[in-house]
């Protein structure tokens, strides 16, 4: 990319240059939006729009999918989908956990 004077950006160039945009936002003039934060918002946003994980890993430039199951970690709506696949709710013999209501409190509070 280029600056308006035909020079290449530095990393430190494009750090201000999000930094200088995102100050023009209202709603994000109070944050601190770096280029590392439009990185992870684009790879969240791409996870929930269903993308794999190796392919969200291979976009980034992460060498482990480790690195990339972070982001699997963090996101809360995947997780209550996981939940609500896993049918906690049901009752049953085999679920005697159903019955201590701390992890039911925690289950439901995911």
């Amino acid at each position: 990319f280029l600056s308006r004077h035909r020079k290449r950006y530095t990393r430190f160039g494009v750090y201000r240059l999000v930094e200088r945009c995102a100050a023009r936002v209202p709603t994000l003039a109070a944050r601190s939006i770096t280029p590392h934060v439009i990185r992870h918002t684009s790879a969240c946003h791409l996870l929930r729009a269903g993308v794999d994980l190796n392919t969200i890993s291979a976009w980034l430039g992460h060498v482990s999918l480790e690195t990339t199951n972070i982001y699997a970690e963090i996101d809360l709506e995947i997780k209550a989908k996981a939940m609500a696949l896993c049918d906690a709710a049901a009752s049953g013999p085999d679920r005697p956990w159903k019955e201590d209501k701390g992890v039911m409190a925690f289950l439901n509070a995911i």
